[in-house]
């Protein structure tokens, strides 16, 4: 087995699981038909979870099924259609799967959209906030009777939300989440909603914590896939030359199965068990601090109070409210 102390930005997603049998898990994993959600549900098929990928676009998620079994040929991956930019969608996604599916053991928000133009999700929504978060936010909330009912059944029932260190260029704005008295800007927007995941993260442990199911973010790193399509080569320019002012030229892009790491150590590691509410990077729990350019989770995205106003906000904004 892997020797666990040496976990850092270059382990990679087998390294994580080496010696982690995954039979019997089932692992539900949104964006798992490209990049890190690809690699992520490649790894964990090869250790032998059910996966359940929710795609918008079935062709490409049937070319990500081919791609994985390439490499892992009894992968058992099974697609359903989502949207996560359409609530209806994800209504009629969790009642298939609740149907199909008593229990599951692993949730991993893994979707997201980075500095789009200003652009809304089906429901009217800014795009980032409407999909990274409330369309996760809705989804999880829906399919949580099924983790709780494999925490009860003495399962280890985890939530994984894939936040990033872009959650340090801006907090939730409560009073104006979708931009609607602000100017839009795509890199605000973008921290916003990566902010959003960890205080999501942090209000799920409040609630589930107790009842056997534990809710953690994660900053995979710098990875070079399709997140970034809405970039152009000018966004591209900025963004590096701020990325190597802050690490002092010492930044180098991680490789995809590097950028999965640290999702499938918070989904599968016994280190974590019985934790919660906490982001990690690199494969370790960060510390929180409001000043380090290069790392750590700032203290407004793991602070309770606004947690729980953004599951407030989250509530009157899908139309639900929910209760464990």
């Amino acid at each position: 087995m892997t020797d666990r102390s040496d976990f850092g930005p270059t382990t990679t997603a087998d390294e994580v699981l080496d010696g982690i049998d995954l039979t019997g898990k089932l692992a539900v994993i949104t964006g798992g038909a490209s990049g890190l959600g690809e690699e992520t549900a490649r790894a964990m098929a090869a250790k032998g979870a059910h996966i359940i990928i929710p795609v918008r676009d079935m062709a490409k998620g049937e070319a990500a099924v081919a791609a994985i079994k390439t490499s892992v040929p009894d992968a058992d991956i099974e697609l359903m259609e989502c949207d996560l930019g359409k609530m209806a969608s994800i209504q009629f996604f969790a009642e298939a799967f609740l149907v199909q599916h008593g229990q599951f053991d692993l949730l991993i928000n893994n979707a997201g959209v980075m500095a789009s133009p200003h652009m809304t999700t089906g429901d009217g929504l800014e795009l980032q906030f409407g999909t990274n978060h409330i369309g996760h936010f809705l989804l999880t909330n829906l399919l949580l009777p099924a983790l709780l009912k494999a925490a009860k059944a003495g399962g280890d029932a985890r939530i994984v939300n894939l936040s990033s260190r872009g959650h340090h260029g801006d907090t939730v704005h409560f009073d104006d989440p979708h931009f609607e008295t602000r100017d839009y800007d795509k890199w605000l927007a973008y921290g916003q909603a990566k902010t959003a995941n960890i205080m999501f993260s942090v209000g799920l442990e409040k609630r589930l914590a107790g009842k056997g199911v534990h809710a953690l973010a994660v900053h995979p790193g710098g990875i070079q896939t399709n997140l970034g399509r809405h970039l152009s080569d000018d966004d591209r320019a900025v963004l590096m030359k701020r990325i190597e002012e802050r690490s002092g030229g010492s930044f180098t892009f991680k490789t995809v199965e590097q950028g999965a790491a640290t999702t499938c150590y918070a989904a599968t590691a016994v280190e974590l068990e019985g934790k919660g509410g906490v982001y990690l990077e690199d494969c370790h729990i960060a510390d929180v601090d409001d000043e380090d350019p290069n790392g750590s989770v700032r203290s407004y995205a793991v602070d309770p109070g606004n947690a729980e106003k953004l599951w407030t906000l989250s509530e009157a904004t899908v139309g639900q409210t929910f209760s464990y």
